[in-house]
C-alpha cells in the first residue's frame, strides 16, 4: 500500500496559475510561491456571490488517538462535488510544525483526497507561521524595551500577560526568567511560551476583516495591567504599524490544489483545543466568492471546532453553514465505547454500539444549533461490512442521513455518494437559520457554563481564584460581551482526556483566563490543557529525512 507522500508524488499537478484561472482568478490578481502555490489578492471578496455559495462545515466525533480522518474527508467531499459537476472548493486550515513532527508528521489530507504539494504545505509552506511568530515576538520585545528605556521615568508593570510563542512542541519552554545576567540584558522578569497556532496574532489574522480591521484588533491586545490597574495595550507602544508590516503578505489566502486539481485556500492554523479552531474569514470568504459549493472543516470534535465555528467564526462573520458533515469511524466509535486501543482494528460489535452515544452527544450538539446534520462514514481497510452496516442503521434510526466515504483510497470515485447527498440534503433540507449558544449580553461566566452544561453535559463549573479575578477584570473593562473560547482536551467531552463516550454530571473546572481584547474573545483554560505542547516519547521527527534527495517521513 502506498505512503500518503508516495500517493503525492504520484500526482502530476497542475501549474498554480491554471489553477487560479479554472476559476477566474487573473494572474495579476497571484502572487507565485513557486510553480504550485500562491497568493491571492484579499479584494477578490464579492458579497453578492458569497451570498449566493452554499457552505458545508465537516466536523466529527470526538477526537481519539486512532484518528477519525475530518481533512481527508473534507478534501475527499470537495473531489466528489467536483466528480458530480459542481463547482466545489476546499478551504482549510494551515499544517503547525510542531505537532507535524510530534505526533502527527502531516496535516494535508491522505491517500488520493490530499492537498498538494504536500511537503511544502506540512513544512513552512508561505511563511504565515514564521511571520506570526516574528510579529508576535516583535511585540514582546518591543514591549520590553519600552519597560527597560522608561524605567528612569517611574514607568513599570504590575503584570505582564503577554507570551512569547514558537512553532514547535517545547515543554522546557512553558515557563522561563527573562533578563538574566548583567543590566543592560534588561530587568529579570518571569514570562514562558505558547505555541504559535495559540497566538492571538494567529486568531486577529483569521478574524480580521480587512487590513483596517487587523489594524484595529493589533491596536487593543492587551500586554499588561500598569500599578494603578489600566490596561496597557501595544497601541501605547506606538508599534501597530510595524507589526501589521509584518503580516501584511501572511494576511493574503493561499491558494493550492488537490491531488485531482481542484482549488484549495489554506489559511491560518490554530487549533480547536487551545484556540479557536477555524481557518480565517477572508479565505473563505474568497473561496465563496469563487465556488458554487465551499467545503471547510473545524479542528478536532465537533464540542471543540464546530462550537468555535458557529459561536465566534460565524458570530463574526454573518457566514452560515447551509449543511454540517459529521465525520465518525469504527476505530473512533470502538474507542469511546471501550475498546481497548491495541484491539481497535478487530471486530467488536458492541464496541460500536457503546460508542453511538458519542456519536448521538455530536448530532443533537449540532441540531441544536439549527443544522442539517450528516454522517459521513470514513472507511479504513481494517473495516468489516457487518460493522459499517451498525453505523448505517443506527443513522437511519434517528433520521439523519448516512454516505460512505472511501476518498482515502479512491480520490472523488470514492466520495460521490457522499457528495450526492450533500447536494440533495443542502437542496430538500438545508440547515435553518443560526441558533447559537449564548447571547453577547450574558456574563463571561454565564457563556462558559451554558456550553460547559448544554454541549458537554457537565452537572457544575468551578473556577479557581485566578480564573474569577481575570473575569471580573475584563468585565470592568468592558469585555464582558466577547465571545467564549473554550481551552480543553480533544479527547473527551470533560476536561479529563480519559473520560471517553458521552460522560454526564461531572465538575468542569476553570483554572485560568485569558483576556484576548485583540481577536475579541475571551479564552477559558480547563482542566490541564496547555497551550504549548509536549513531545510523545517517539517523535515523528525521528522518522523524517531526506533519502536520495527526497524527504520522507511526512505521514
Amino acid at each position: 500500500m502506498k505512503t500518503d507522500i508516495e500517493i503525492a508524488r504520484s500526482v502530476e499537478m497542475r501549474r498554480i496559475t491554471e489553477i487560479a484561472d479554472s476559476i477566474g482568478i487573473p494572474e495579476e490578481q497571484i502572487d507565485q510561491y513557486g510553480r504550485y502555490m500562491a497568493k491571492v489578492s484579499r479584494q477578490l471578496v464579492d458579497e453578492e456571490k458569497v451570498a449566493k455559495s452554499k457552505l458545508i462545515l465537516v466536523t466529527a466525533i470526538t477526537a481519539t488517538k486512532a484518528g477519525i480522518g475530518k481533512t481527508t474527508v473534507s478534501v475527499g467531499l470537495a473531489l466528489g462535488l467536483n466528480k458530480i459537476g459542481k463547482k466545489a472548493i476546499v478551504a482549510l486550515r494551515e499544517p503547525s510544525l510542531g505537532p507535524c513532527f510530534g505526533l502527527k508528521g502531516g496535516a494535508a489530507g491522505g491517500g488520493y483526497a490530499q492537498v498538494l504539494p504536500m511537503e511544502k504545505i506540512n513544512l513552512h509552506f508561505t511563511g504565515d507561521f514564521h511571520a506570526i511568530t516574528s510579529a508576535h515576538n516583535m511585540i514582546s520585545a518591543l514591549m520590553d524595551n519600552y519597560i527597560y528605556q522608561h524605567q528612569a521615568d517611574g514607568f513599570a508593570l504590575k503584570e505582564v500577560i503577554w507570551k512569547r510563542v514558537l512553532d514547535v512542541n517545547d515543554r522546557s519552554l512553558r515557563n522561563i526568567v527573562t533578563g538574566l545576567g548583567p543590566r543592560t540584558n534588561g530587568l529579570t522578569a518571569e514570562s514562558g511560551f505558547d505555541i504559535t497556532p495559540a497566538s492571538e496574532l494567529m486568531a486577529i489574522l483569521c478574524l480580521s476583516k480587512n487590513l483596517d480591521d487587523m489594524r484595529r484588533r493589533i491596536d487593543n491586545i492587551l500586554l499588561g495591567y500598569t500599578f494603578d490597574d489600566k490596561p496597557f495595550m501595544v497601541k501605547d507602544l506606538g508599534i501597530t504599524g510595524s507589526i501589521l508590516v509584518l503580516l501584511k503578505t501572511a494576511f493574503k489566502p493561499n491558494l493550492v490544489q488537490t491531488t485531482e486539481g481542484t482549488p484549495a485556500f489554506i489559511h491560518g492554523g490554530p487549533f480547536a483545543n487551545i484556540a479557536h479552531g477555524c481557518n480565517s474569514i477572508i479565505a473563505t470568504k474568497v473561496a465563496m466568492t469563487f465556488g458554487d459549493y465551499v467545503i471547510t472543516e473545524a479542528g478536532f470534535g465537533a464540542d471543540l471546532g464546530a462550537e468555535k465555528f458557529f459561536n465566534i467564526k460565524c458570530r463574526k462573520s454573518g457566514l452560515k453553514p447551509e449543511l454540517t458533515v459529521l465525520v465518525a469511524t469504527l476505530n473512533g466509535l470502538k474507542m469511546h465505547g471501550g475498546t481497548a486501543l491495541e484491539d481497535i482494528h478487530k471486530p467488536d460489535a458492541e464496541g460500536v454500539k457503546r460508542g453511538f452515544a458519542n456519536l448521538d452527544r455530536h448530532i443533537k450538539n449540532l441540531q441544536d444549533f439549527g443544522q442539517s446534520v450528516v454522517v459521513s462514514f470514513n472507511k479504513y481497510a481494517s473495516d468489516t461490512e457487518e460493522e459499517i452496516n451498525l453505523v448505517k442503521e443506527h443513522c437511519a434510526e434517528l433520521g439523519v442521513p448516512f454516505a460512505l466515504n472511501n476518498a482515502w483510497a479512491e480520490g472523488g470515485e470514492g466520495a460521490k455518494e457522499l457528495a450526492q447527498l450533500v447536494v440533495d440534503t443542502v437542496e430538500n433540507n438545508p440547515s435553518g437559520p443560526l441558533r447559537f449558544t449564548y447571547s453577547d449580553d450574558q456574563s463571561i461566566t454565564e457563556k462558559i457554563e451554558t456550553i460547559a452544561k448544554n454541549l458537554y453535559r457537565a452537572s457544575s463549573v468551578t473556577y479557581s481564584a485566578v480564573a474569577r479575578r481575570k473575569i471580573t477584570a475584563a468585565e470592568k473593562m468592558g469585555f464582558g460581551h466577547f465571545p467564549v473560547c473554550i481551552a480543553k482536551t480533544q479527547y473527551s467531552f470533560s476536561q479529563d482526556p480519559k473520560m471517553y463516550g458521552a460522560p454526564e454530571g461531572f465538575r468542569f473546572d476553570i483554572k485560568d483566563i485569558v483576556i484576548n481584547t485583540g481577536s475579541e474573545m475571551i479564552v477559558a483554560i480547563a482542566g490541564d490543557i496547555i497551550r504549548m505542547p509536549g513531545l510523545p516519547k517517539v517523535p515523528q521527527a525521528t522518522k523524517i529525512d531526506i533519502i536520495n534527495g527526497v524527504i520522507e517521513g511526512l505521514s
